[in-house]
Order: C-alpha cells, then structure tokens, then sequence
C-alpha cells in the first residue's frame, strides 16, 4: 500500500481571543454538505439584571430538515467574569441536564458513562476563551435541537458606568431573533443607552423603555433586517451588543439591600475632591516593543502627561536590559515638566532584553526615598504603573522571586498597577504581582487603539477619592462577610459587599463605612422590604443576592489562591472554592458541568466540552501550529513533534519560515517518495508579524509517478494521466494497492476557522506514523529522525513558570536548554487525540535538526532534498 491517506474534517474550536461565538455548525456524511439542510428556528437571548448582578440565558433551535443525518455544534462566548451555571439542550425529545460537580468527580462520571455506552458530556472552564463548546451532537433528518445556556455575572463600574455586552452571532439567518435586557434597580436608574458593533443599518432598531427604577432593552431584527445587503443570504448580526446604565445614588452615596437571607452593600461616592498622586511610569522599551507598540505608548504617555495635575508628582523609568530614570526623583507635574518628559519618551528606541526585577526595584526606591524626604502629602495615593509586552529575559529571571522581591520593599500605602500589551507577555505573572501589591492588571491588544486602551485605563485610577475604606456591619447581625477592607477608592468605580445575615428578631440592618479624611457614612436597610418588591417584578432575579454573595466569594477565593505560597494552602482554598461552585452551581478552574441524558436508551452520543487554556500548552511563548496537530488551539508557525521510541520521549520544535516557502518533511530517494509542505500566511500581520500555517500538503511517489497534493478546498490525486479530485466533505480512505514495496501512511488534518476571521485562514496538520518503512537515505525535517538520535537529559529543575520544567539536553553534539510542556498527540487516538509530555527545542528546532531550517525549504512542492 503507498498511501492510506487519512483526510479528516475538523472544525476548529478556537482558542483566541476572538472566537466563533454562538455560532451553529454542521457537518454531513452527505457529498452535498449542509447547504441549506440546517435551519436556525430561534435564536433568543435574555438578562435580568437586578441590582448590579446578571443572569443571562441564550436559547437556540435547530432543525435539520435535509435527507440525511447531521452533526450540530453549538458555541457560546460568555463574558470574561461570568460563570457558567447551567445547560440543558434537548435532542429528538430527549433531554440532557447539566449539573455541577468536583471535577474529577465529573470525569469520573462522565468516562463511567461512556464505558456503559451511555450519553453524556462535560462542560469545562477555559480561562483564556471563556466559551461553552458542544460539539458532535448527531440530528437526524427531520429532527430539532434545542440549547439553552444560563451564565451570571457581577457588573462592574468602569468611570460611571455599568456596562453589559452580549456576544452575538447566530451564524445565519435567524426567522426568530431576539433579545431582552431587562433592568431593576430599586434607587432608581439614572440613564441606560444601548449600541452594537453589528452595522450601521441596525443600530437603529434597539426600543428601550425607561422608567424610574426598571428598564427594557429590546433588539428585534426582522429576517431582512439581519440581511448583509438587500439579496444577501449572510447575516450581519455577528459582533457585541452593549447596554451601560448608571444608577441614582443617595447623598452619602451608600446603598444598602438585604433579600433571601443575603445582605449586598454598595459604595459609590462622587462628590469629594480628588488626591494628589505620585506616580512612576515603569516602561519596558526592550527590542519587542519596536514599531507600533512603542508608537502607541508614546501615543498614550503623552495624554497621561497632560492629564497630571500641579499636585501630582511623577517619574518616568525606562528599562531593557538596563534601567534608565528620566529623572531619578519625583518631580511636580508642572506642564514645563511634563513636556520635558514628553520629548525624553519620543526619543526611546526600543532595543535589548527585558529587566523587569530592577526596574520595579528602582521605581520602589524611588516612592520611599520621596515619602522619607516628605516631598509627598501623607494622604496622597503613590503607585508605580508597569507596562510591558514580554517576559523578564536579563537579571532575575525567574517570575516567582521577582514577586517576592517586589513585594518584600514596597510599603502597604503603594500600589503596582500591571499593563500586559500583546499575547506573548506572561499575564498572569502580571496579574499576580499587581494583585500581591494593591492593584490590578489589564491586557493590553496590541493593535491601533492601544493608545486608547492605554488612556481607558489610566482614567480608571487617575482619581483617586478615598484611602483605607472600611465598610462594617454588627457582628451579631452578619457572617461570610466578603472583603470589606479597600486600600483605595477610585472615582467612577464601586466598591461592593456582601454577606449573610445571622437569625435573629431584627427587622433592619446598619453598616458603617470610614474612610480617611474623618468619613463616617451610616446606612439602613430594611431585611424583607426587597423581597416583598423582587416577588411583584416579572422580570427581575429573585436569587441575586445569595448568588451575588457566592459569585464575590468565589471570585476572591481564586485571587487568594493564586497568591498562596504553599501546597497546603492552595489546597485549603481550593476545597472550599469547590464546596462553594457545587453548592451555587457554578462553572470554575476546579468544577465541571456533566450533561447527561435522561432517556439513556434513546439517547444519542454527545461531547460538550471546553477547550485547554493555551497557557497551559507546550512552552510558553511558542506557537501552537502542529506537525501533530493540537485539536483545539490555533495560533501560528508550524510545529513539529517527533516521538524517540528508544529514549521513550516526546521532542517539540516551531519552524519560524515565511509565506510560500515549501519546507521538506520527508525526502527519501532509495523509495522515491518526498513529502512537502508549504506555507501560506495570515491575513494580516499580528504583532508585526504574519503568521505561518501549512496551506498545503505534496505526497509524491518519484518511483510510481503517483502524487496526491492536499489543499483546504479539495484534495488532488494524480497519476500519470489519470487525475481524481476529492471534497473535504467527508472522511475517506484512498488505497492505492498496485503499489506493495512501500507502506508510508499519511494522517492530514483540515482545521477550518471562521470565514470573517480578521486574521486567521483555513490551515492543515499532518501525521506519518512510526510505522512507515523508509530507506537509509531518508531525511528532511522529519525523515532524519527514523534513526533515532542519541538523546541525554539532564539538570531538570523548576523554571520560570511552575508547571512547565527546565532542563539541558545533548543531542548530536549539543548541549540544547530546554522546557517541558505538553501537547495533543494523534498518534494514540486520532479521532480525540490524548495529551502527551514533550521537551521543547528553542530557535526553530537549532541543534536538534540537522543544519539550519532553511536547509529544508525547497523550490517545487515535488522537489527532493538535495544536502544539508
């Protein structure tokens, strides 16, 4: 057998940032394809939002009305702090539940179910795609399915306002499209406006009814209102719909709500005067950073600049591989010095590595020595803000002793606020280190806005209002009170409450709040006047406060935990973040939804799941493009991972190689057989790069004049005169058997992505199996390796992040650094895949191959290797 051409669809389940949301797909065992034959009945989302808290529900249906069986996908995109907590779906009246569990409770579960032939599913938590993904869902002909996903969230308040955005993207034409915002808030709501990003022909079609203390937002685009163009089948509803609303306060700006033994206190004063500031820009301007991501914070510098007022003081800290002050004490922000900092920020030219140990260092020292001096009011709020786009590469290397070294010199009245722009920055490292000193991290996209992005958050803590907040309550009135301590309170923002009430006869509850400046606020609540008012609103959510308290718990919990500094710890806390997700039926890191069907001798087979955070993958900062292709996560550059049965290990390498280039897999002329891939590119450069991906696949046979060439669109076979062409609409098997001598096997892979996708194109993976019979003249990327190098690895230590090991590796004369990681291997499972350990070889696999990559690119997609 020459070839046995495995040709396999798979629709990509993304795990970028930008997803395909809410989108139903199909494919059929039918030549034809879907076509038509699935229809989008109803495509129906609702929140309530009472008092600050959201519960949002999607509902969909479909209908296969074509001859022949399909399989439905239903993807959600939830919002980046929503938990999910509750899924049922029916199919050809069967009904499948969702019900949260412990997570290896539920896998436990879920493989018992499987092994006894049963349906059933799981829905797992992704930090970095926040999606519910339902794949594989078999619909035969005639037969409809029914989804509905139910999420809740805590808004929050950004500069004055309360902002809640709905993905929405049916994927299609929808005879039924709909959605409902519904608004309660007793104090009254001060203004609510809505607007999408779905076209300028919808904008106008958003009713909203406004009364003093509900609101009701509907979107309800006709079938030719969703249309594209006046003719057009495609639908223009495929982006964010956003409604922000604010909320009338009282003087004392404290409000106060007690329902379903729950208590929620807010805080929100407007009306006092600003404190000064003293602030160290910390700025990487490392080699990365050059192009539009210092254009962009340059950009934004300079409005921050401007924003300062003559009561504020500041200093700027530039870092690469040195650590360079603009001034090595903090200055009053006079406009004279401003602009002197202006012309110092235009003048940097990005260049070097990445010293974030003592830049944050120096900008410590800086605050302290300006305190000591007294140059700054002792009620002034002092922070150093970080902005950077990589990981520490010069200095302290390692991220959890840069923390400890940070936190171990900053005093309890600073604060680190952590800008991560782009992707290949650690953000969680970030997030840590700003969380362990007082403040937050937000990532920054490294495109055009970025200027924006920047400028949005600097005005979220450029009025600072209060310092040292404390909110309390009797202590015999309440218990499982959240965090009711602040260091700060910015303007525009909320600080929120929560808690239990204990039994007892009182019919109000009072809480204090103080805050520096001699502030001392009072508030009342009455404990069943809520109740009595949410049982007469149709449309508000009666539970909102027990899930608002446990929705906050949880929340800190998880901060608390990334922060513990022992095992021992971190279990503690995961046990009750565990306890507490079961008992609210929430969706987290550690819980797993099961989705099981009730009539289990009817049921069909169904997979729900969640694809693995990319963090989570080979090696930090590599690109996920697979000669065994991950199943689920889609980035760039083509990676290789080749398996050593000897050494029993598994070696992972990028190839990083332009657009057009054919990269040589397999060159062999004792059989005659090469294999070639070429590249195609992205469609637009990211990060100032294109991204690379095999865009097609040459097997060709020198010795039989044979040679299938495996495109996204089709499949070519040729040989000799005889032409064939194949569609991707179905798995298929091509045995050639006249040809017996040689027996190499092929597993391609079709991974598509959304058409619209911004920047992303169709790409393919390939698989040769160990098994393949070549000559001793074999080589290429791949070849080289059947004769397997020696392989000698030693010194495996703890790096940089925890879950990924570092160690040396000699091979073929080298003495490589390498980490450890793991990745979807096919070779096992091809239709699920299993996960397999790897070490990955840095500099597009420098040292572990043979020559250079570039000694692989080839001129013909039918070219042989000629030396290395």
């Amino acid at each position: 057998q020459f070839l046995n051409v495995l040709m396999m669809m798979i629709v990509s389940l993304r795990s970028s940032l930008i997803t395909i949301d809410q989108r139903v797909r199909c494919k059929s065992s039918s030549p034809c394809g879907c076509g038509n034959d699935i229809t989008v009945k109803s495509y129906k989302v609702e929140s309530r939002i009472t008092l600050r808290f959201a519960h949002t529900t999607v509902k969909s249906s479909v209908v296969n009305s074509g001859p022949s069986a399909q399989s439905i996908g239903f993807n959600v995109q939830i919002p980046k702090r929503a938990f999910i907590n509750n899924f049922t779906m029916n199919v050809n009246g069967i009904t499948f539940v969702g019900s949260v569990k412990e997570k290896t409770v539920a896998r436990n579960l879920y493989a018992q179910a499987r092994a006894r032939g049963k349906a059933a599913g799981i829905v797992r938590y992704s930090s970095s795609t926040h999606q519910l993904k339902l794949t594989e869902v078999h619909v035969p002909p005639g037969s409809k399915v029914e989804f509905e996903l139910h999420y809740q969230e805590m808004m929050q308040r950004k500069l004055g306002v309360y902002q809640h955005t709905l993905h929405l993207q049916p994927g299609r034409l929808v005879p039924l499209l709909q959605v409902d915002v519904y608004i309660f808030e007793p104090k009254g709501i001060k203004f609510v406006t809505a607007s999408n990003t779905l076209g300028e022909h919808l904008s106008e079609l958003t009713k909203i009814t406004h009364t003093k203390e509900k609101a009701h937002i509907v979107f309800k685009p006709t079938l030719q209102q969703q249309r594209k163009c006046e003719n057009c089948t495609e639908s223009s509803v495929d982006g964010e719909f956003t409604v922000m609303y604010d909320v009338e306060r009282e003087s004392n700006a404290g409000e106060l709500q007690v329902s379903d033994g729950h208590f929620v206190q807010f805080f929100a004063p407007s009306d006092l005067s600003p404190l000064s500031k003293n602030i160290v820009f910390v700025i990487d301007v490392s080699g990365s950073m050059w192009g539009l991501k210092m254009k962009q914070t340059v950009e934004a510098m300079k409005a921050i600049l401007d924003d300062l007022s003559m009561d504020d003081y500041f200093s700027i800290i530039d870092f690469n591989h040195n650590v360079r002050c603009w001034n090595e004490d903090l200055v009053q922000a006079s406009s004279i010095q401003a602009n002197e900092a202006k012309k110092y920020i235009q003048s940097i030219k990005p260049n070097g590595g990445t010293n974030i140990n003592e830049a944050l260092l120096r900008a410590v020292q800086m605050l302290v020595r300006a305190s000591n001096q007294g140059l700054t009011d002792p009620r002034s709020v002092s922070m150093i803000i970080l902005v950077s786009d990589g990981d520490p590469t010069v200095g302290e290397i390692k991220l959890n002793t840069i923390q400890k070294n940070v936190k171990r010199v900053m005093r309890e009245e600073f604060s680190l606020y952590s800008l991560g722009i782009g992707f290949d920055v650690d953000f969680d490292f970030l997030e840590r280190i700003a969380m362990d000193n007082r403040g937050i991290a937000q990532r920054i996209n490294a495109n055009h806005d970025a200027a924006d992005q920047l400028k949005t958050f600097y005005s979220q803590v450029s009025s600072p209002l209060l310092r040292t907040i404390s909110i309390n309550f009797p202590e015999n009135a309440v218990n499982n009170v959240t965090q009711n301590r602040f260091d700060k309170f910015f303007h525009g923002s909320e600080l929120i409450v929560a808690g239990k009430l204990q039994p007892s006869d009182f019919t109000t509850l009072q809480s204090i709040t103080t805050a520096n400046m001699d502030l001392n606020i009072q508030t009342e609540a009455d404990i069943h006047g809520l109740d009595s008012v949410l049982s007469t609103h149709q449309h508000s959510f009666t539970g909102f406060a027990r899930q608002m308290w446990a929705y906050i718990t949880v929340n800190q919990l998880l901060a608390e935990r990334s922060l513990a500094s022992t095992a021992n710890k971190k279990r503690r806390i995961t046990q009750r973040i565990m306890a507490l997700a079961v008992e609210h039926q929430f969706v987290t890191p550690f819980t797993a939804m099961l989705v099981e069907g009730h009539d289990q001798g009817r049921a069909e087979r169904l997979i729900a799941d969640s694809p693995r955070d990319s963090r989570h993958g080979c090696c930090s900062g590599t690109k996920s493009k697979q000669f065994i292709l991950k199943y689920n996560i889609m980035e760039n550059d083509p990676h290789f991972i080749i398996h050593l049965p000897k050494s029993n290990m598994d070696i992972c390498f990028n190839i990083d190689s332009k657009p057009g280039h054919i990269l040589n897999l397999i060159s062999d002329p004792g059989t005659g057989v090469t294999i070639n891939g070429q590249l195609v590119g992205s469609k637009k450069m990211k990060n100032n790069k294109i991204d690379t991906y095999f865009g097609t696949i040459s097997i060709y046979s020198k010795t039989h004049g044979v040679q299938a060439v495996v495109g996204t669109n089709r499949i070519d076979l040729m040989e000799g005169r005889n032409n064939h062409s194949f569609s991707w609409g179905a798995t298929a098997e091509l045995v050639l058997n006249r040809y017996q001598k040689t027996n190499i096997s092929v597993m391609v892979l079709l991974h598509r992505v959304w058409k619209k996708h911004p920047i992303q194109v169709d790409f393919l993976g390939i698989y040769m199996s160990n098994a393949n019979k070549y000559s001793t003249q074999v080589h290429g990327l791949i070849g080289q390796f059947a004769k397997e190098p020696e392989v000698k690895l030693y010194g495996v230590h703890e790096g940089a992040d925890p879950k990924k090991k570092e160690a040396t590796m000699e091979v073929k004369g080298n003495k490589l650094a390498v980490t450890r990681g793991w990745q979807k291997d096919y070779r096992r499972d091809k239709k699920r895949g299993s996960d397999v350990y790897c070490w990955f070889i840095h500099n597009s696999g420098k040292g572990f191959i043979d020559g250079s990559y570039t000694s692989y690119i080839l001129p013909q997609l039918d070219s042989f290797l000629t030396s290395i």
